[in-house]
């Protein structure tokens, strides 16, 4: 053969004719997955049955209805309704056990098994369900091939329709083959699969452990007891005193929770009883965009509970950013407190050496402490304990609004227990080694992907 019809054939693929389920070049492109072959092979319509219960929606039945969370994330209850409020009257039942996909979020991995608590629940036509052969397939081996992601991948082949509506074809999806071990076998890459997952579930579990005794230390430091979901103590009585110099406000509701907030241990004072204990209390500035731009602006999203994450910046416009007095941008120890939004008002930071220098927007507040007085690590602890943000709930503005508001004024009213600098220091120190071993336990994600790893080592080449 010569060297030009060499050079040919490496653009030439072939596929038997019983393989062309899709006259797509695409779809015969794309359909090679590189699965293990020392596995037999197995059409998956040989081991799924499509099931077809059909049930019409009636009128003072309450139904219990299904969602499909992507990439493995497993079948939950969507909610549960009334069959008047139910507008696709023809539906369908699944049953405990059954394979189910998603037919528009199968490309993205949307497929699992019905769980007991979705036993005779109700699904539309854009969900197909399926009876699982369980002497061929063990079902979670199954739900494993199919949320990897060179499956995933495969599945966007087989779906069609526009970008965002694309669906996949069924007949397609029966014909696709997977390697098939032994059901002994089977059983043995899921049991080693769920024990990784397992040990990184006990590991999470060690961390809520660790969380809880992390609240009670700081607890216990500061002289103030742990506070019920409701901002209650334990123990409710039902006559209480408080001191005239300590009533700031005509509500029994800011009293009782004046009373509430004071330390045994420690002077319980906020910003607005002693201006000494800060040097600066400023908001953030409304910014001016920018599309392209290699200067950028900190947001709601950027502050966590006690980091700063970047990657949430918003680009901005650099002469603009010229513009503004330096004094705006933070200095190390600075505090960053989101002052809006439901979900994100109240998680502060402090700025460490890394985030010298930034810029934040008017959904921000900056708090700088005198370090003579205030250790800033030991306040954003304790600001960011139950402690400091059940009093955030209390005097943040707008609760009948969606867009909740601290401001600074409210800032300046929070209680925090004023120990002596040392022993501020120590608590904090200890504080932060004490929540870098529940982040460390808590911290799950590198079992998921061993186990995935392994897994998938084993099912490809």
């Amino acid at each position: 053969m010569g060297k030009d019809m060499l050079s040919t054939m490496k653009y030439i693929s072939t596929i038997p004719f019983s393989g062309l389920f899709n006259w797509s070049v695409q779809y015969l492109s794309d359909s090679k997955i590189a699965f293990n072959k020392a596995y037999p092979m197995m059409r998956i319509g040989e081991f799924l049955k499509r099931n077809k219960t059909a049930i019409s929606i009636q009128d003072g039945t309450r139904y219990k209805r299904v969602t499909i969370r992507m990439r493995n994330g497993g079948v939950v209850p969507r909610d549960e309704v009334m069959g008047e409020n139910i507008g696709t009257k023809k539906q369908f039942l699944v049953s405990e056990g059954q394979f189910i996909l998603s037919k528009i979020d199968a490309r993205n991995g949307a497929m699992g098994i019905i769980p007991k608590v979705l036993d005779g629940a109700v699904v539309t036509q854009d969900f197909l369900s399926y009876d699982i052969d369980t002497t061929k397939v063990n079902p979670q081996y199954f739900v494993l091939v199919c949320t990897t992601k060179q499956f995933i991948e495969f599945c966007q082949s087989c779906s069609s329709g526009t970008t965002n509506r694309q669906r996949i074809d069924e007949a397609q999806f029966l014909n696709i083959k997977v390697p098939v071990p032994s059901i002994e076998e089977q059983n043995k890459l899921v049991e080693n699969y769920n024990n990784i997952i397992n040990e990184s579930h006990i590991r999470f579990s060690k961390g809520l452990i660790k969380a809880r005794e992390t609240r009670a230390y700081l607890s216990e430091c500061i002289g103030v007891e742990e506070l019920h979901p409701n901002g209650t103590r334990e123990e409710v009585t039902m006559f209480d005193i408080i001191q005239f110099h300590q009533i700031h406000e005509w509500s029994v509701e800011k009293i009782l929770s004046n009373n509430i907030y004071v330390s045994t241990k420690y002077k319980t004072i906020n910003l607005n009883s002693n201006k000494s204990l800060y040097m600066d209390i400023k908001r953030g500035k409304s910014p001016k965009y920018a599309k392209e731009s290699n200067v950028f602006i900190l947001n709601q999203k950027c502050i966590r509970w006690g980091t700063i994450d970047i990657q949430y910046a918003k680009k901005i416009d650099h002469i603009w950013l010229e513009s503004i007095s330096k004094e705006y941008l933070t200095q190390e120890g600075d505090i960053l407190i989101n002052s809006t939004g439901e979900g994100t008002i109240g998680r502060s930071v402090v700025v460490n050496k890394d985030n010298v220098g930034l810029l934040y927007d008017s959904h921000i507040l900056l708090l700088r402490l005198n370090k003579n007085y205030v250790d800033p690590q030991y306040f954003v602890h304790v600001f960011n304990s139950s402690y400091g943000q059940d009093q955030v709930n209390y005097v943040k503005s707008a609760k009948t609004t969606k867009q909740t508001e601290l401001g600074i004024e409210n800032l300046k009213r929070i209680l925090i227990p004023i120990p002596p600098i040392e022993i501020q220091h120590r608590i904090a120190q200890k504080l932060t080694i004490m929540k870098k071993k529940v982040e460390n336990l808590q911290q799950t994600d590198e079992y998921y992907l061993k186990a995935i790893s392994n897994f998938e080592s084993q099912i490809f080449e």
